[in-house]
């Protein structure tokens, strides 16, 4: 089992090194060429090329089974689950095959409003809340091992 980020934009990166390192467990972070990041001890970094879902199909593929990824992107987490992965989002959502359809079917209708010149909800601020429910789930997940 191992942790993989798709780290361009996450906001717990710390807390999930943090836990890889309580519970052994290694951690893959993976990032495009534009964010930079800092050497950590028992963190692989994974660079790729600054290209449309670049750092996306570099995370799946090299996703295992059994292994955790964390992402914001609903397509990845579609694509992790098929894998045999498990996976969450950054505010402790545990994504499953009971919630990825109603969650891709949101994340299409966005695109249409949008690409219709309309406008969605924006992300709310992070609060401290969510970094302990993301905790949680992680723990969670990685028990159910």
């Amino acid at each position: 089992m191992r942790i993989l980020v798709d780290a361009d934009a996450c906001p717990v990166k710390d807390l999930i090194i943090r836990v890889g390192r309580e519970k052994d467990i290694a951690v893959v972070m993976f990032m495009d060429t534009s964010h930079a990041w800092k050497n950590e001890d028992n963190v692989e970094m994974i660079t790729v090329d600054k290209a449309r879902d670049g750092v996306d199909i570099a995370l799946i593929n090299m996703t295992g089974k059994n292994d955790i990824v964390v992402t914001q992107d609903y397509g990845v987490a579609a694509l992790a689950l098929g894998k045999g992965a498990r996976a969450l989002n950054q505010n402790g959502m545990i994504f499953s095959s009971d919630n990825m359809d109603k969650l891709l079917f949101e994340r299409h209708l966005g695109q249409k409003v949008r690409r219709a010149g309309g406008r969605t909800k924006g992300t709310r601020k992070r609060t401290y809340q969510d970094d302990e429910k993301f905790e949680r789930a992680l723990r969670q997940l990685i028990e159910q091992t």
